[in-house]
């Protein structure tokens, strides 16, 4: 027998001890209380030489006193608190035990992420016992652990081992950090601390054995393709194809159209039985006037979903997804969906004219960036597109030169026509029409949809336009919505138990990409449909930890409550009442576009905060609630108002004020949108310079949240000026050829105490008398 297969020769005397001390341990557990809190300073940082004695002697003194009513939990976390202790032959009989018990309750489930320490303490004790290289030995344990899984649960374990090292050693400094003003610790920190600790100090060293043990399990379970499929006009587009091997049936194929390989899913669709194929999107480096961002992706898409229905390893049905520009390619293919296209998933979308290169008619000097960067994906750009000061130093530099927004590309030194053709369709014209479906386009797409978008996702707006517009020109539409507190990363990262500051409830930590396959099992194979998919429209209710189901956007809300805008108090706060003032009145507000010194202003970028920042902005307040109350889904609103000017930028905001005083975001990014927009994205309404005049909205942010009693609506409504934006300084003329010559005199607007907003709610508030 090769050595390092021996088995550990003291396994059997530690099954036996570890049983009887399990046994002896169940016995005093009714008796059971928190161990004596453990006198512990911690180490400056997770990499000082010091840690590793600091944590063993942590847990030395903590093994023989730990205790824990669950037996399970206790010989999870004695066995880590073993391997901290460097006892890895009784941390592997530990894992044993565990093993044997959950065999039979955890038969046919997912594998857990236990499996980690199950092959890390398995190696360390061969390596003790052997005494031979860790290496070796972890490579033994691994094979025996994971080539008998199927290839979802081996790869589940390979994109756990696959961890950044970074992450384990940020979240070990932040639990040190934490305990950096306490003499003494209790129990439940001391193993949180040990698990943390032993989390980094076994990655740190699978780290480099990880990748040729993953190839090799890779080269068991799969095969791979690269291939160059012809697209539209016979221009070369790259693919990877990769499917499982063994497999003589032919399958459903999952397929990302996107713009770079940096991230490639096409290994994950093969572990969960499909063919994955990831195809790179290509531009017209031919045209006269350079790259051709979005133009050629649908016809492309459609020429290499017909070349996956003809190969012999699919049976002529394809998905798909993706996040991005990967969400754009979907729908810009189901404008002329072809026949094999059976079902997309989106998420984080592109809709360009309406949330990229502009939103709410505005436009970003992050599309300038974007349009040079990359489409070209050359070193070089990826170098300066990484360098975050040249960004932000362009926009200072533009912002305090006051020329036109068409200038930024010569201000930067690169002049770049894909960004003046864009600025060449403010609206959304023929020219964004003929990317995506449009009216009654949507109306020819009867295929299952599934898009996933978040409260706080830069792309809310776009995935809520696709959504809305299919189900309002295809009522029947198999469209379904996942929206929860997330932002624009979850579906490749997951959800963060902490997002810029706010706490998720734990209903919100569901794996979202996992969420995608069992939808795609239930369309394209006949699985049960996911238990989280209860209807059409299905959202995480913050603050109430629970998701709740609806069959519409509108149904959500069973009706909605109206804030008044009243104009009284004082100057830096205004009532936002439930009654409106039969006094006529109005709060005014001045924007002086030759000011430039506000240009140094960072927007907050945490979801809580103690203090309200609103610069350019009239805030509105209301009475504490009487009751707890649901706010579900999009607000709206109609403005009452006189201003001097032919257009104006505006930005909204709602925020929950807690009676802690604290301020939560019930979205985010803020709303903004062009007031010559606000009524139609085709045709541009000029506003009535000197006459009062109205103007409704209804908000592309979506929340969902309980406010609780005595909590207290913030409504904030304010001009836009920013660096970082088109700056409209309302003549009424083309705003990327206006300059601060157009802006001498300041804008100057009231809002009339007739204004209001309009809040959906799930149940009444009552006022507090």
């Amino acid at each position: 027998m090769n050595e390092s297969r021996k088995p550990v020769a003291s396994i059997g005397g530690i099954r036996a001890v570890n049983s009887l001390i399990l046994l002896l341990f169940m016995m005093a557990s009714a008796a059971w209380a928190d161990g004596p809190d453990i006198e512990f300073r911690p180490p400056s940082t997770a990499e000082d030489p010091q840690t590793t004695m600091i944590m063993r002697d942590l847990a030395a003194r903590l093994v023989p006193v730990y205790q824990e009513p669950d037996a399970d939990r206790y010989l999870a976390n004695l066995s880590v608190l073993q391997m901290a202790a460097l006892d890895y032959t009784a941390a592997d009989g530990s894992r044993l035990s565990l093993r044997e018990r959950r065999r039979s309750t955890e038969a046919g489930l997912p594998v857990g992420r236990g499996i980690i320490y199950d092959m890390y303490a398995r190696a360390r004790a061969m390596e003790a016992e052997n005494r031979s290289l860790f290496a070796d030995n972890f490579a033994t344990s691994f094979r025996e652990m994971v080539s008998g899984l199927d290839d979802q649960d081996a790869y589940t374990v390979i994109r756990w081992l696959e961890t950044p090292l970074p992450e384990l050693r940020n979240a070990l400094q932040a639990a040190l950090d934490g305990l950096r003003n306490k003499d003494r610790i209790d129990q439940a920190e001391a193993v949180e601390l040990i698990r943390s600790y032993v989390s980094f100090d076994a990655y740190r060293a699978l780290n480099p054995l990880i990748a040729g043990l993953v190839a090799e399990d890779d080269n068991r379970r799969y095969v791979v393709d690269n291939e160059s499929i012809k697209g539209a006009g016979g221009a070369g587009i790259s693919a990877m194809v990769i499917r499982p091997k063994g497999r003589t049936a032919v399958l459903p194929a999952l397929f990302e159209f996107t713009l770079s390989g940096s991230r490639n899913y096409a290994k994950e669709c093969a572990a969960h039985g499909y063919v994955g194929v990831v195809a790179h999107a290509r531009w017209n480096r031919g045209s006269p006037d350079g790259l051709s961002p979005f133009e050629h992706d649908g016809d492309d898409a459609r020429a290499v979903i017909a070349w996956i229905a003809r190969q012999p390893w699919s049976d002529g049905r394809v998905g798909m997804y993706g996040d991005g520009y990967g969400a754009f390619t979907p729908w810009a293919t189901a404008k002329r969906p072809p026949p094999a296209l059976k079902a997309i998933a989106t998420s984080a979308s592109i809709a360009p004219g309406i949330s990229f290169p502009m939103e709410g008619g505005i436009f970003r000097n992050s599309a300038y960036r974007w349009s040079l960067h990359e489409p070209t994906a050359m070193a070089a750009d990826r170098n300066s597109d990484d360098d975050e000061a040249q960004w932000s130093a362009l926009d200072q530099t533009w912002y305090r030169s006051g020329r036109r927004y068409r200038d930024l590309g010569r201000i930067f030194g690169r002049p770049n026509p894909i960004f003046i053709r864009w600025l060449n369709h403010p609206s959304y014209d023929r020219y964004w029409q003929k990317l995506v479906p449009y009216r009654e386009q949507f109306a020819k797409l009867n295929i299952p949809v599934l898009t996933t978008t978040g409260y706080y996702a830069g792309s809310q707006a776009a995935d809520l336009y696709f959504f809305s517009q299919h189900l309002r020109f295809n009522p029947h539409a198999d469209h379904t919505l996942v929206i929860g507190p997330y932002d624009d990363g979850v579906m490749e990262q997951g959800p963060s138990a902490t997002l810029q500051g706010y706490q998720l409830d734990s209903a919100a930590l569901a794996d979202l990409r996992e969420l995608r396959y069992q939808w795609f099992g239930h369309v394209l194979k006949g699985a049960a449909a996911p238990s989280l998919l209860k209807d059409r429209v299905n959202y995480q209710v913050m603050g109430a930890n629970e998701w709740r189901h609806a069959p519409s956007l509108e149904a959500m809300a069973g009706q909605s409550l109206k804030f008044y805008m009243d104009a009284g108090a004082s100057n830096e706060t205004h009532p936002l009442a439930q009654h409106r003032n039969a006094k006529s009145a109005f709060v005014q507000q001045t924007m002086g576009f030759v000011d430039r010194m506000d240009g140094g202003h960072v927007p907050p970028t945490e979801l809580v905060s103690k203090n309200l920042e609103t610069p350019n902005g009239a805030v509105f307040v209301s009475e504490p609630l009487g009751d707890q109350t649901e706010v579900n889904g999009l607000f709206s609103g109609r403005l009452d108002f006189k201003v001097n000017r032919m257009d104006m930028d505006l930005f909204v905001m709602l925020y929950e004020q807690r009676a802690d005083g604290e301020y939560i975001r019930l979205f985010d990014p803020t709303y903004e949108f062009r007031a010559s927009y606000a009524r139609d994205r085709v045709h541009r309404h000029l506003l009535k310079a000197g006459e009062r005049q109205e103007l409704t909205f209804k908000s592309e942010r979506f929340t969902s949240r309980l406010l609780q009693k005595g909590s207290r609506l913030v409504f904030v409504v304010g001009i836009s000026k920013r660096p970082d934006r088109e700056i409209n300084y309302g003549s009424g003329n083309d705003v990327s050829e206006e300059s601060i010559a157009d802006g001498r005199i300041p804008l100057k607007v009231r809002w009339y105490n007739d204004s209001y907003i309009e809040i959906p709610v799930r149940g009444r508030v009552a006022e507090k008398p």
